[in-house]
């Protein structure tokens, strides 16, 4: 009679712990979905916020520092490391939506953001997206972007990063100037800086990545080692090549992004 009554009680037991199991599995997924430079929520990332909150997972898709149009930002007055404090914000308010799962994700400079964040605060933080990589100060060879750089390293030293000026910017092939300060501006194109994205891929630890990439992206021709294979392997990383360029591939990775978020 023991036995059956230790029995039966194993068996309530594993059948609870398979209930919190699943219900932990069912966890509320929300997103911090991040829009790339000179970018807007409503523009390339607003298809896969639509795919992503119809399939139930929250969203939140924040206006960000670099934001602007035509690939052009308004201005660079804030600087790189108070504009990813930002995303505490979005955190904050998916966790008050009932989001238990939290991933942060972007395209472009968003993505560069994602991982810039991830890589600094990755505790309780579910996964890593990052759609079309770019924004890489490392690689900048431009002769004005290289003035620009020794300029505001000294108006930084001087004490002077807050005067404004005008910066040469870069887009995908597209080359303006942009306002800014000094200390803002240079905060996005510091080559050892935040936005150093194999850097900051090395720092990552224990967060899954899901980098998805166009084959007719810019940086497709860095392949996997470039960002990819620098971040500490995870069994949920997954590297994804799509048919597309750099601001169609969050359309393109729609089925991808959700079976990924379904395998947390």
């Amino acid at each position: 009679m023991l036995r059956k009554l230790i029995c039966f009680f194993l068996l309530i037991m594993s059948g609870q712990i398979c209930a919190v199991a699943q219900e932990q599995a069912r966890a509320p997924v929300g997103v911090v979905l991040m829009h790339g430079k000179g970018g807007q929520p409503a523009g390339n990332i607003a298809s896969l916020a639509q795919s992503l909150e119809a399939a139930g997972v929250k969203v939140v898709a924040p206006v960000m520092a670099w934001s602007g149009s035509r690939g052009q930002p308004s201005h660079y007055d804030k600087t790189y490391e108070v504009a990813l404090r930002d995303i505490d914000g979005a955190v904050a308010t998916l966790r008050g939506r009932g989001a238990t799962k939290i991933v942060i994700a972007g395209q472009s400079l968003g993505a560069n953001a994602a991982l810039a964040y991830v890589a600094r605060k990755p505790a309780g933080i579910a996964g890593l997206i990052m759609l079309a990589p770019g924004h890489t100060p490392e690689r900048m060879r431009m002769p004005e972007v290289q003035s620009a750089q020794a300029q505001a390293r000294q108006m930084i030293a001087a004490g002077q990063g807050q005067q404004r000026a005008t910066f040469p910017d870069a887009n995908v092939g597209q080359r303006f100037t942009v306002s800014g300060t000094y200390a803002g501006w240079y905060s996005y194109y510091n080559p050892e800086g935040v936005a150093n994205m194999p850097d900051n891929a090395a720092r990552l630890r224990g967060v899954p990545l899901l980098y998805v990439v166009g084959r007719s992206d810019p940086l497709f021709s860095m392949g996997r080692s470039y960002i990819y294979e620098q971040a500490k392997a995870h069994p949920k990383s997954r590297y994804v090549e799509v048919d597309g360029g750099h601001f169609d591939t969050p359309d393109k990775a729609r089925t991808i992004v959700l079976d990924w978020l379904k395998g947390l």
